[in-house]
């Protein structure tokens, strides 16, 4: 939408961020917010709150009642036409009678894909798109990539020292990075649909991936990549709370009953290379509404997603250490032949977190 309005910018950077208030309680649903504004002056406002319940133009215009009628709706993503577990916003939207809908993006779903704006536009309605896309698409990476992909966004998480090392020779890895940086993390996997690790990491570590913020809404599903299933029954990701489930390549009876038994959900898929089938895990996950994905693993996983194109996105998380020669490396990839075809990343976000960097890397290709 070009030549926007200052008060259209402000209006829907307002919407923006009433949307940003769900990012940890919409899932699977996409984050949305809503401004019902007569020029400078807002009238309501609304936002997707979770799933099921009314989506962000139902909160705001149940605020506005009757003044909605001949005012213009600010809606940071397009207006659905089908019916879900709610009405079709769209349709809303015309019996309030607004004169003007002004959206971010188009829905990705293909339930909606354009079909909201023509509803509206059929009612003579006007309807104007693509006001601060940028920020509303980084708003909702998950529901775009599983709509428009098929599979999740996929983070992978990393914490290493300034030569680039995740733990020592033997092992150790508690703790390169400071308290700031694993709250940070706590907060990453708060706003994640699922967290997602190997089994080499499970046997190693036996992390709980979980989340224990105070007050958290809810739980990402924890997914063990674990073709052998040498998961153990009593290992702290199957326990409560939350749900786990185990992604293998071929049960085995006995191994399969006791993870049950333990609370673990086991799910099978096509193999590849002597483990999991990537792309397939993926795609399950899709499947059972996974939007936003974090991996948080050893250099192995990391390695063959960054390998087989499937990381879209780096957080890695620097301390100012250095752990020296034979130290266990951010990610196990081949070497490139020559330069040219070294795999590289842009820097789209840096910031403190205490005393350590955090870098958002997104790759060129």
């Amino acid at each position: 939408m070009s030549g926007a309005a200052p008060r259209d910018e402000a209006h829907m950077a307002r919407a923006l961020e009433l949307a940003r208030r769900g990012l940890w309680t919409t899932d699977p649903n996409p984050r949305v917010g809503c401004v019902i504004a007569s020029g400078d002056r807002v009238i309501a406002e609304g936002w997707h709150e979770r799933a099921g319940g009314p989506h962000a133009e139902a909160v705001a215009l149940a605020a506005a009642g009757t003044a909605a009628r001949g005012a213009t709706a600010y809606v940071t993503l397009e207006p659905c036409c089908h019916h879900g577990r709610t009405p079709p916003c769209a349709d809303a939207l015309v019996d309030a009678g607004v004169a003007r809908v002004v959206h971010a993006m188009r829905d990705p779903n293909p339930l909606v894909a354009g079909g909201g704006i023509a509803r509206l536009a059929a009612a003579g309605i006007t309807v104007d798109g693509g006001l601060l896309e940028r920020e509303a698409r980084e708003l909702n990476p998950g529901f775009i990539s599983r709509m428009t992909r098929g599979r999740p966004w996929v983070t992978v998480k990393l914490a290493a020292s300034l030569d680039g090392g995740t733990a020592l020779p033997g092992g150790e890895s508690r703790w390169i990075t400071g308290a700031a940086a694993r709250e940070d993390v706590q907060r990453l996997r708060a706003r994640s649909s699922a967290v997602m690790t190997g089994s080499g990491t499970v046997l190693a570590d036996d992390p709980r991936l979980d989340v224990r913020l105070p007050g958290a809404a809810r739980q990402p599903l924890r997914v063990v990549l674990d073709s052998r299933l040498r998961t153990p029954p009593r290992a702290r990701i199957l326990a409560p709370p939350g749900q786990a489930l185990i992604v293998c390549t071929e049960e085995v009876p006995a191994r399969a009953d006791a993870l049950r038994a333990a609370g673990a959900e086991i799910a099978t898929v096509a193999s590849a290379s002597g483990g999991v089938d990537l792309g397939a895990a993926l795609a399950l996950l899709a499947a059972r509404q996974v939007n936003e994905l974090l991996v948080e693993c050893g250099a192995g996983l990391a390695g063959a997603l960054l390998s087989a194109g499937l990381a879209d996105e780096l957080l890695i998380y620097i301390a100012p250490t250095l752990l020296g020669r034979g130290a266990r490396p951010l990610a196990d990839i081949e070497a490139p032949v020559s330069m040219a075809e070294r795999l590289e990343f842009s820097i789209v976000e840096r910031q403190d977190v205490g005393d350590d960097l955090l870098l958002r890397l997104r790759p060129r290709s």
